[in-house]
Formats: C-alpha cells, structure tokens, sequence
C-alpha cells in the first residue's frame, strides 16, 4: 500500500475522530481509542511521529472541549499511547483477533489507570483501598461505553481500511500497476 494513502486515510481518521468526540456522544464512547491502535498498527511501527497523532486528536478536541487537571490529563494522554504502544503489539499478528484483544486491552488499561489517577491524584475519593474501590465501581459504566467505543470503532476503522485496500489493489491490479 502507498505511504501517501495511508497518510491520507490516517488523517483523514484523526478528522473523524476529533469531530466525532466534539458531537454530543455517550459518555467515554467515542474513536480515539480505536484511532490510536490504529496508528500503533500502521504507522508508528514505522515512524515515530505516529506516536504523536492520538496526542494531536486528544489536544485539539481539547482545545474545543476544556482543559482540566494536568495531572489527570498527562495520564490521560499517555494512555493512549500506550494504546499506539498496543497497536505495533499487534502488528507483529494483525488479525481480526488480535486487533479486537488490543481493543479490549486498550480500554481495559485506560479503565484501570486513569481511575487510579483519578483516586490518586484528586480529592474525589478517600485516599484508602476502598476508596479506590470506590473509584473503580462508580466508573464501571464508563468503563462499558469505553470498551463498546473502541470495540465499535476499531471495527468501523480497520474495517474501513481494509475495504479501501482492497479496492485500491483491485484498481491497481486492472491498471496493471501491482
């Protein structure tokens, strides 16, 4: 696949997935999650500046959305690149498997860790075990739109992908390009 197509598919993806955090949308269920798997499949395993683009989504719809704790939104931001982080995991075996487990991980590890930062770095909870429990079942429902975003998401996404691939070799197998 040409660099220039996937460069423009990617942000042409980080577009949507800035607009479509800025649309009025079910708490946590948004592609920012299945954008930057995306990203860590595709182009941060080759290039380090992909690492960037979750953290350019993040920060423009920012912009529009607020700011807040910058502790809380330095935890924020580095979990999603450890989603990117998950997505070049997942290059190694990309598969329909594979991606849908980094899906579910991504979400999972942001769940645990910026609930953690949550209990940890606010005065939201008592800074105690069940405090922390406290923080992890009052945030089980976003947790679930979380996880059914990035399910829903990384679906759309890479399925998008891979249809616009597949049409692309079609067109260059009849133009006799491949």
């Amino acid at each position: 696949m040409s660099p220039r197509f996937l460069l423009g598919f990617t942000l042409v993806a980080l577009v949507a997935a800035v607009a479509v955090r800025l649309l009025p949308h079910i708490p946590n269920f948004t592609p920012l999650g299945a954008f930057a798997l995306f990203v860590g499949v595709f182009v941060a395993r080759k290039h380090w500046w992909g690492f960037l683009l979750p953290l350019v989504a993040m920060f423009l719809s920012d912009l529009f959305i607020g700011f807040y704790d910058l502790k809380l939104m330095a935890v924020v931001y580095a979990s999603f690149l450890a989603y990117t982080g998950l997505g070049i995991l997942v290059s190694r075996r990309a598969n329909i498997a594979t991606v849908l487990l980094g899906s579910a991980g991504g979400a999972t590890a942001f769940y645990l860790v910026t609930n953690f930062a949550v209990w940890a770095f606010s005065s939201w909870y008592p800074h105690t075990v069940s405090g922390l429990l406290l923080s992890y079942t009052l945030a089980l429902p976003f947790f679930k739109y979380t996880l059914l975003g990035d399910l829903f998401f990384t679906g759309i996404l890479f399925g998008v992908y891979a249809f616009a691939t597949y049409l692309l070799r079609q067109k260059e197998l009849k133009l006799g390009l491949a």
